[in-house]
Formats: C-alpha cells, sequence, structure tokens
C-alpha cells in the first residue's frame, strides 16, 4: 500500500509539474507565442511588409514579456480573413487582453463581439477600430497633427514656411505645381492624416500658391489601397503622363507614408526627373530606414517620425492596468468616434524630420545609429 501511494505521489507531481510546464507555451505551430507567466496576450498586426510593423510588433513582444507575460504576435499580410482567424485563435488559446493593429477597422465587429463575449479588454493599436462597441481603448499618435506636419514639411522645403509652419517673410510667390496622395481608404488613420493636411494647404491652393494640376483633390481620388507603394508609383505616373506631357514640372508631392513616397520617386526617376535639377519635395510618414536614407540623398525630403517604442509602452501600460483593475491612462476622450462609440485614447507626439535633424531625432534617440542611416 506505501508502494502504491508513493507511485500515486510521484505521478501527481509528474502532472503537477507538467501543467506548470504548459502554461508557458501558449504558441502555435510556427512560435508566434513566448514570455513569461503572467497570461497569454494577443498581437495582431497588419503585414510584415512595412518596416514599420516589424519595429511596432517586436517592440510590444519585447516589453510585453518584459512585463511577464506571454506573447501571441501574428501578422496578416493585409489579408483581413487572416486577421479575423488569427485574433479567433488568440481567443480560443485563452487570451486575457488583445492589442489590435487592424488591416480593415471595419471588418472586426463579430470577433470583436466574441472577445467581449469571453470578457477579453481591445485595445486599438494605431489604428481604430470601426463600427464597434466592444473597443476598450486607443493608443496613437494625433493624426490630424500628423497630416499638418507633412504639409508643414512640403511648404518648408518649398521655402514658404519654417518648421514649425510660421510663414516666411521671403517667402517666393509661386505658383508651385503640388499633387496629392492619400493613404488607405479602410485606415482611419488615412482621413485625420488627409484633413490636417489639406486644412493646412488649403490657403496656398486657394490663394494660386500652389496648384494641384491634375485636378485631383479630393481623398477618394488621392487614396492608396493598403498603403501600396506600387500603386502610387503607377497612380504617379499616369499623373506625369496626362498632365506634365507640356513641359511642365511637379514641384512637390504630398505623401502621407514612406513607402508611398518610395513609389512616387521611382515614377519621378523614370520620368526623368533629377535630383538637384528641379527634384520635388516629397514628404512621408514613419521614418522607416530606407527612406531617411533617401532624405541623406535628397530623394526624399521630410518624413514623420512616431516613436514606435513609445507607441507600444503605452498600448502595454494600457493592457496591464486593464489586467489589474486599474483606469489605464488616457489624454483624449472627445476626438475618436469609431462610429459607435467615443474610443477613450491616449495620443502621442510626432515629430517632423528633414536632413538637417536625422541626427538630432532619429539616432540622439536611438532609434538608429549613424552607421544605419549612412550605410
Amino acid at each position: 500500500m506505501k508502494a502504491k501511494k508513493m507511485l500515486v505521489a510521484v505521478v501527481a507531481a509528474g502532472a503537477l509539474l507538467l501543467a506548470g510546464c504548459s502554461g508557458t507555451s501558449n504558441g502555435d505551430a510556427t512560435g508566434g507565442a513566448s514570455g513569461g507567466d503572467g497570461g497569454l496576450i494577443g498581437v495582431a498586426m497588419p503585414t510584415k511588409s512595412s518596416e514599420r510593423w516589424i519595429n511596432d510588433g517586436n517592440a510590444v513582444k519585447e516589453q510585453l514579456e518584459k512585463a511577464g507575460y506571454t506573447v501571441d504576435l501574428q501578422y496578416a499580410e493585409d489579408k483581413i480573413p487572416t486577421q479575423v482567424s488569427q485574433i479567433e485563435n488568440m481567443i480560443t488559446k485563452g487570451a486575457k487582453a488583445l492589442i489590435i493593429a487592424s488591416i480593415d477597422g471595419t471588418t472586426l465587429t463579430s470577433v470583436l463581439q466574441e472577445a467581449a463575449d469571453n470578457n477579453i479588454p481591445v485595445i486599438a493599436y494605431d489604428r481604430l477600430i470601426r463600427d464597434s462597441q466592444n473597443v476598450n481603448y486607443y493608443a496613437s499618435f494625433d493624426n490630424y497633427k500628423v497630416g499638418v506636419q507633412q504639409a508643414t514639411s512640403v511648404l518648408n522645403g518649398l521655402g514658404l514656411v519654417d518648421l514649425e509652419g510660421k510663414k516666411k517673410s521671403d517667402a517666393p510667390k509661386g505658383p508651385f505645381n503640388i499633387e496629392l496622395f492619400a493613404g488607405s481608404p479602410d485606415d482611419n488613420n488615412a482621413t485625420f492624416f488627409w484633413k490636417g493636411a489639406v486644412d493646412t494647404l488649403d490657403p496656398y491652393m486657394k490663394d494660386g500658391t500652389l496648384v494641384v494640376k491634375s485636378g485631383q483633390k479630393e481623398f477618394q481620388q488621392a487614396a492608396t489601397l493598403r498603403w501600396d507603394g506600387e500603386a502610387a508609383q503607377s497612380r504617379m505616373e499616369d499623373i506625369l503622363t496626362a498632365n506634365y506631357s507640356d513641359g511642365s514640372k511637379v514641384n512637390a508631392v504630398l505623401s502621407p507614408y514612406d513607402g508611398i513616397s518610395r513609389g512616387i520617386i521611382s515614377a519621378l526617376t523614370d520620368a526623368g526627373y533629377t535630383v538637384g535639377a528641379g527634384w520635388p519635395i516629397i514628404s512621408g510618414q514613419d521614418a522607416e530606414l530606407d527612406s531617411v536614407k533617401a532624405i541623406n540623398r535628397g530623394e526624399q525630403f521630410a518624413t514623420i517620425f512616431k516613436d514606435t517604442r513609445k507607441l507600444a509602452e503605452v498600448a502595454v501600460d494600457m493592457a496591464t492596468a486593464i489586467l489589474q483593475g486599474k483606469e489605464p491612462e488616457v489624454n483624449n476622450t472627445t476626438d475618436y468616434n469609431n462610429g459607435v462609440k467615443v474610443v477613450p485614447s491616449y495620443l502621442l507626439e510626432s515629430q517632423i524630420v528633414v536632413k538637417d535633424n536625422i541626427k538630432d531625432t532619429l539616432v540622439s534617440s536611438g532609434y538608429y545609429t549613424e552607421a544605419e542611416i549612412t550605410g
């Protein structure tokens, strides 16, 4: 009898040990989950095709793991059904919270209801999730201000204002030909960027300083589905063929994202534009390394730096507070209505980056090394 009791005790102890081990291995077959024992948090990112989202995913994962959580980080490669399936799997695995950078913020209603039914809080990461009651908090940047900064960088490149947006006393009168690009119509942020930029450029378009030669001034005309650089290149080529075959030149291009900017640069290069000889002023966003190098080369004039490390910190702090039964810190409770509710938000600041301040903004902050930006 004693031997049997001893055997039962050993088996029970082994079972407990195995149970403890399985609690820290909530990954899928691809090894998407890893980390500590504070519970599983699902992190859904849109795509690895953008350097920006790779940096975001890595920053969120690293900081969650430091906080003691197990992390299931997934990328959907801009495929909406894939992202829905990934989130469903996170719920099935027992996620305690979800941090979601949506591909299309209008398509997650059903899966977010499933999350709510399982008492799983949802944090919208950078892109506001629309048309759902089941979005608890939103972590992002002041996206209207980002649009203002993009337009300001264009105006600065043309010599009309300084980087703070103050008009220069010796500003040229123009007119300057400008073409406008917008982000993806299924991304709520794109409309904020567009409004901030157009509100800033509008006085100059009304007084004739800026001329949109193509006539394409509406968001739907300028929109770039999925922020696709190749689509932007194709549209820029069409604009040049249709409107600039008479020998006139594009002087500036409003671009809302570095990947779009690189597509525009390719179109201009193919059309015979040369850096240093009437090359247009081109804006951007996200301070992607290839575009920072392009700024150094004079191909892109500016980008907007949004520190993904700080955004990740805000999202992690939100998740931690919620899971501890506390109220996350927010600084905006009025501006981000997702069509169903105003989502409490925390908005971070962004910075204009031009060639002269790359070291002060990107290198001194440790975001890039000097070797990376000059390599």
